[in-house]
């Protein structure tokens, strides 16, 4: 097969270069791709967002299959479009991507089906808005409906912070993403992220991984997009992963399928694991990013076939022929770490020389995956964005993973860079 590849990130690097090796595939092609995967296949220099172009392109390059990366496309219905025009396409329909591009529609479902999420309020008014805050206990969860780039999260510590950041969000801090606010109890536990590859009705379900969202060690500073991430995480026992299927899985794909909107392509579970058992976060309609990049990493099979078994039907009851191609029983314990420009996730500059990246790719286990990095006329990489390299390694153990992916940092010369120190501590402590 010859597949298009829509993205230009660090989890879509990790796409492409597991894609690549699978015996179904010729080629892999990615709009607008990085320098990174640029050594993999043909990039194109269509953005993400704009539609008309990548129609264009996905009839001049006539692929057998189209991935969808980033959230953007999705929510603006680039599935919709291409599966018209008789494409086969890994990636929720516009209406079920609403489980991400709007916390108040996914909140409001899972109220239907009955999945366990934290207690919720959904406001446009400041006044009603600071008054349920007044009926809840610090911290205080406030979220942007919209997309907001990973960073329309925030967690407030006491009510005069909450209150400001009503105003602030209700008045665009977050542009129209935050035009509706949804305010949440704190829910106390360990957060996990469960991926399940979907057709629909059928579901396979990738190790469970561990993001790190605040940029700095110990979980402090900001909410970023993520710093890293591991997998296996063990917090995910094979009780807590049961109930994951039982109570929020398989009842949000039978509703949404029963709705008129089923949901095709990879759903993102974020859970928070508390005393009373796994409860919703979020849900995300695409591979989470650093997330993505282990399990690529991690997976000794062929991800392909569940991939163009989930974009065009035929899962349900073949799970385990599915997850056998997959080889799950194989997975290297990983672990990734991302390396950003100094001052993500607020303002940074742009264009500082990256180098070590060969070297460090080199080293046993390791493999750097690139995303905000683009190239000057002279070959040299450089710093094109805030969250940069994803440096990434699998081992015997995390532990093992862990060391050589610092390992992989280190061989990095990029003194505008940092990372967290501490990535995969809560599963090594």
């Amino acid at each position: 097969m010859n597949i298009l590849l829509i993205g230009s990130g660090g989890r879509e690097h990790a796409l492409a270069w597991k894609m690549a090796q699978s015996p179904l595939v010729d080629m892999v092609h990615s709009t607008p791709g990085n320098p990174g995967m640029d050594d993999i296949g043909p990039c194109f220099d269509v953005g993400v967002t704009d539609i008309q172009k990548l129609v264009q392109l996905t009839l001049q390059v006539e692929p057998d299959l189209i991935v969808i990366g980033p959230e953007a496309p999705l929510a603006a219905g680039l599935s919709d479009i291409l599966r018209a025009r008789g494409f086969d396409v890994f990636g929720p329909s516009q209406q079920a991507a609403q489980l991400e591009s709007s916390k108040a529609f996914s909140k409001a479902r899972m109220v239907q089906y009955g999945v366990p999420t934290a207690a919720y309020g959904e406001f446009t008014d400041p006044v009603l808005a600071k008054s349920y805050l007044r009926t809840l206990e610090a911290p205080y969860v406030l979220k942007a409906d919209g997309l907001a780039a990973g960073k329309g999260v925030v967690i407030a510590e006491t009510l005069d912070q909450a209150d400001a950041e009503i105003d602030e969000m209700l008045s665009g801090k977050f542009g129209d993403a935050s035009a509706t606010l949804v305010i949440e109890e704190f829910m106390h536990g360990e957060e996990a992220s469960i991926f399940v590859i979907t057709d629909g009705t059928g579901a396979i379900y990738l190790p469970a991984a561990q993001d790190h969202k605040r940029a700095g060690d110990g979980d402090t500073g900001p909410n970023t997009g993520g710093m890293g991430a591991y997998a296996p995480a063990p917090v995910v026992t094979d009780e807590i992963l049961a109930r994951v299927k039982a109570e929020i899985v398989q009842p949000m794909l039978k509703g949404m399928k029963a709705d008129g909107m089923p949901y095709q392509g990879v759903l993102y579970v974020g859970i928070m694991v508390t005393a009373d058992g796994p409860k919703v976060v979020e849900f995300n309609a695409r591979f989470g990013d650093p997330e993505c990049q282990v399990l690529m990493k991690g997976l000794a099979g062929d991800i392909v076939p569940a991939i163009l078994g989930a974009a065009t039907g035929g899962l349900e009851g073949n799970e385990e022929a599915f997850e056998a191609l997959l080889e799950l029983d194989r997975f290297e314990p990983t672990a990734t770490i991302v390396l950003a420009t100094e001052g993500y996730p607020g303002s940074y500059a742009k264009g500082s020389v990256i180098r070590g990246v060969k070297t460090a790719n080199d080293l046993p286990g390791v493999t750097v995956f690139q995303a905000g990095t683009d190239m000057d006329e002279g070959g040299a990489l450089l710093a094109n964005g805030g969250r940069v390299l994803a440096v990434t390694a699998s081992g015997d153990d995390l532990r093992e993973a862990v060391t050589r992916a610092y390992a992989g940092v280190d061989a990095i010369d990029w003194p505008e860079g940092f990372c967290r120190r501490d990535i995969g501590w809560r599963a090594l402590k």
